[in-house]
């Protein structure tokens, strides 16, 4: 490698990972499991899962590294040939680890670490970092962090255009419904994460404000609900967006806009859980439920990522 390649900054760019496909399933959940298998109960709820919304195509593995491509690609116009992407998965290879020792093994000395997600969590950001610390102090990598970036302006920019675009057409949809509300949601944590001062909840508190008032929405037309909570004795912070919808049917709101402010790509939390089950819940309850469209590689998320990277170095 030249002394010119040999200077260029590495940016890991981490997210949780997903299955290749449906033999890899078992694997990836047995890893996010600590080594615990899942049931065959399990399996065959998860397989199911899958097959309904991908039917054995997985859209995450391909956007995750449609927005690795993206984000150099950018910085390749603001900072042409300062930096290098690499990218590490917490649950699935390439592994943070791998990323790191790929950096290492490029002879990268300096590099940033950046989240496929805006908000901050011990329990999700934090662990990411933590990991990758651990790696880069091991090979001699020196490293730093972008920890959250769920306030810049071009990320609120591309959620607010696409909850307006999702309102209007939840409108057309509904027949024109004026009782509407939007749900603003991101994936559940373990309660206990309050009793650490963790800023997750408020972090994304701040977007929904954020985005709600830039899209002119009033306060008492939306409200943050959770998802996705994990299936584990221990509670999770709630409530759920299907019981949220139970309530807001039975206060007699007809339409609901879904806004997973939380997530930043296409994925089983927002084409399972969001677009077949609490669409399916909706429909029971004579509600019309539609989706904002997720970031992927949208041109204004792909800058809040650069300009955040090049923030950090």
């Amino acid at each position: 490698m030249s002394e010119a390649e040999n200077s260029k900054i590495g940016v890991l760019v981490m997210s949780y990972g997903t299955p290749e496909s449906l033999d890899d399933v078992e694997a990836y959940y047995t890893h996010i499991r600590r080594g615990h298998p899942p049931t065959p109960e399990q399996l065959t709820d998860l397989y199911g899962r899958y097959e309904a919304i991908v039917g054995g195509v997985f859209p995450l593995r391909e956007n995750t590294n449609g927005q690795v491509a993206g984000l150099q690609d950018k910085l390749e116009q603001l900072a042409p040939g300062r930096y290098a992407c690499y990218q590490g998965l917490k649950h699935a290879r390439p592994y943070i680890e791998d990323g790191v020792e790929q950096m290492a093994r490029d002879g990268i000395k300096q590099a940033v670490g950046i989240v496929l997600a805006p908000h901050y969590s011990t329990m999700s950001v934090g662990s990411y970092i933590k990991r990758a610390e651990e790696k880069a102090s091991e090979l001699g990598v020196e490293m730093t962090f972008v920890k959250q970036y769920h306030l810049h302006p071009k990320l609120l920019k591309a959620l607010t255009e696409r909850v307006t675009d999702g309102l209007a057409r939840l409108s057309a949809s509904s027949g024109g419904e004026t009782r509407v509300k939007v749900l603003f949601s991101a994936h559940s944590l373990p309660e206990k994460i309050r009793e650490l001062g963790d800023p997750y909840e408020e972090q994304l508190l701040e977007t929904s404000r954020a985005v709600a008032k830039q899209a002119g929405i009033a306060d008492d037309v939306w409200q943050f609900t959770w998802q996705s909570a994990g299936r584990t004795r221990e509670p999770w912070l709630g409530p759920d967006i299907l019981e949220t919808l139970a309530e807001l049917a039975e206060q007699g709101v007809k339409a609901v806009l879904a806004a997973p402010i939380g997530f930043v790509s296409d994925h089983l939390e927002v084409l399972f859980d969001l677009d077949i089950e609490a669409k399916t819940t909706a429909k029971n309850m004579g509600i019309t439920l539609e989706r904002i469209k997720m970031l992927n590689r949208d041109p204004l998320y792909m800058e809040t990522l650069a300009e955040s990277v090049i923030e950090a170095t």
